[in-house]
């Protein structure tokens, strides 16, 4: 049965825009992230969240290895964000906060941010994600190993993130099969409807992830 959603989800006090745009072309998105990030580094625009989905692709952070990326030939779209090789597809929830940072030169900071509010999202369902030493993103981690539920990846510039994180609620996990995810080759990657046992879907998941993440988001942005 679904969870209620939390309550004072995207308070009208907050400093961030929240954009829910859908399922949009990973193009498409990183056009239109680039182009918010100059409007916000400008002081034009206010800190901004977009929240949406991809079609099936494969994205290369400035890291990757070719051994990494997928031995068939499909394309791979080279980012310029941290990190390695990912994928993302319908079902995941991805989300980039575009935003002003307090201490622009804290990346490792902002990223142990965007892990708690992801923590807590995770645990509002009832799963104990947790952080790994030495490696980023929200994990499981049990008797059966670590399972990686989340990815990040962060650029800043200009003192404004871009890019953000993708939390796998209910994808089909088979593409992962074809890389090196994040180029973590001793673990493996699972998702909240693997997880709980049960179906669950972007709706049901994205107001915990607007709460949490408005929360984390509204005390390190400027």
């Amino acid at each position: 049965m679904p969870l209620q959603p939390p309550a004072n989800v995207a308070s009208t006090d907050s400093k961030i825009a929240v954009d829910h745009i859908g399922i949009i072309e990973y193009e498409s998105a990183l056009a239109l992230q680039r182009k918010i990030h100059l409007d916000v580094a400008s002081g034009n625009r206010p800190n901004t969240l977009l929240m949406l989905e991809h079609p099936s692709v494969y994205t290369a952070g400035k890291r990757t290895q070719e051994f990494e990326k997928p031995s068939d030939g499909t394309p791979v779209i080279n980012v310029d964000r941290g990190g390695r090789i990912t994928w993302h597809g319908p079902g995941q929830l991805i989300g980039y906060p575009i935003i002003k940072l307090l201490k622009p030169t804290e990346l490792v900071g902002f990223v142990r941010t965007l892990e708690g509010a992801l923590i807590k999202v995770c645990d509002g369902f009832g799963l104990n994600a947790v952080r790994i030493d030495d490696r980023s993103g929200v994990w499981i981690s049990d008797s059966r190993g670590d399972r990686k539920i989340a990815a990040i990846g962060i650029r800043v510039a200009s003192g404004v993130t871009m890019h953000g994180f993708a939390l796998n609620v209910s994808p089909d996990l088979a593409a992962f099969s074809q890389i090196v995810p994040c180029g973590i080759d001793d673990a493996s990657v699972t998702s909240m409807a693997i997880e709980l046992g049960r179906p669950i879907d972007i709706a049901e998941v994205a107001p915990f992830v607007e709460k949490y993440l408005l929360e984390a988001l509204g005390k390190v942005s400027a």
